[in-house]
């Protein structure tokens, strides 16, 4: 197979990328390292140099279409996104730019270029809105009600995905992720909370909880996500699918887990809470089971203790490398 992977530089997109190359597929990465990393692909590139092309392009540019029925993609993973709920409040003319009408220019290369499917990184963590504890975890067929432009811009790519799919028959299926945590992620980019705690409970400085640290989220480990990602390009076609562990962990429960898992006292700093997050969050992946196939296997102190590992290892890299 060959596939394109928008995003593909990022922390989720070069897992992906990772295991396609691994599989044995020819991968193309688009990505305009505005947030994504070369370093992220360096084994991959260095291990399969001849079935992995990067190129660096924004998914906005007229160029892309053009590429994509070039290279001919059999499947493109859309990830590419600006992903900060918190940039989108403040920007939101540049949020919907980039995930909507990145999109459409996505939709347009792959009907272009004959591409068989469109696998999409939806966002389980603001495509419902604030659903009540009673509705937790939340399915699919809750409604969706965004309340960020964050989560609009991502419910408006999900429409187009149904538009061009009823129009130009380009297949799809939107995975609705929830809270992704894993190696590689950035602790200084609009990353999630596991790598800002990861980092300062191994610099052995004390973690901020905004608020009480009772609001939960759906945390899942991004080979499980990955894992859904493969198996969507040949299933659940059509679909919307929640990609998470269905479980609540409370943001002090987290810091806690981390903290024990890393073998170190835990320091904890409260700050005000931030307008707009939401104050619980699950997902529940029992429709992605049934038509992928998929479940999370990953439990919590598995995950950030790979998490943990890593920042060790590059920790190790620097110290070596420094004079």
């Amino acid at each position: 197979m060959r596939a394109m992977v928008t995003g593909g530089a990022g922390f989720i997109g070069s897992t992906l990328v990772d295991r396609l190359l691994a599989e044995g597929h020819v991968v193309d990465v688009v990505d305009d390292l505005s947030t994504g990393s070369l370093a992220n692909l360096a084994d991959a590139r260095a291990a399969h140099g001849h079935d992995l092309r990067v190129h660096q392009l924004d998914v906005r540019a007229e160029a892309l279409v053009d590429l994509m029925v070039q290279r001919q993609p059999d499947v493109v993973y859309h990830l590419a996104a600006q992903a900060d709920v918190r940039v989108s409040v403040a920007r939101p003319a540049f949020d919907a730019d980039v995930n909507v009408l990145g999109t459409v220019r996505v939709l347009e290369g792959a009907r272009a270029a004959g591409a068989s499917r469109v696998v999409f990184a939806a966002s389980g963590g603001t495509l419902y809105g604030e659903p009540r504890g009673t509705d937790l975890p939340v399915r699919e067929s809750f409604p969706h009600r965004p309340l960020s432009p964050y989560g609009v811009s991502k419910k408006a790519a999900i429409d187009y995905l149904v538009c061009y799919r009823e129009l130009h028959a380009v297949e799809f299926c939107a995975l609705a992720l929830a809270n992704v945590y894993g190696p590689r992620q950035d602790p200084h980019g609009e990353a999630g909370v596991v790598a800002i705690f990861a980092q300062r409970i191994t610099e052995g400085r004390p973690v901020t909880v905004y608020g009480d640290g009772h609001q939960t989220r759906d945390f899942v480990y991004v080979d499980d996500v990955v894992d859904a990602f493969v198996r969507a390009s040949t299933r659940g076609g059509g679909l919307v699918l929640n990609v998470g562990t269905g479980q609540e962990v409370s943001v002090a429960t987290l810091a806690r887990t981390m903290a024990d898992v890393a073998g170190q006292p835990l320091a904890m700093e409260h700050a005000p809470s931030r307008p707009g997050e939401l104050r619980r969050n699950a997902l529940d992946a029992s429709r992605a089971q049934i038509h992928l196939g998929w479940r999370a296997w990953t439990d919590l102190a598995s995950g950030v203790g790979a998490v943990l590992e890593h920042l060790q290892g590059r920790s190790v890299q620097r110290d070596r490398s420094s004079p």
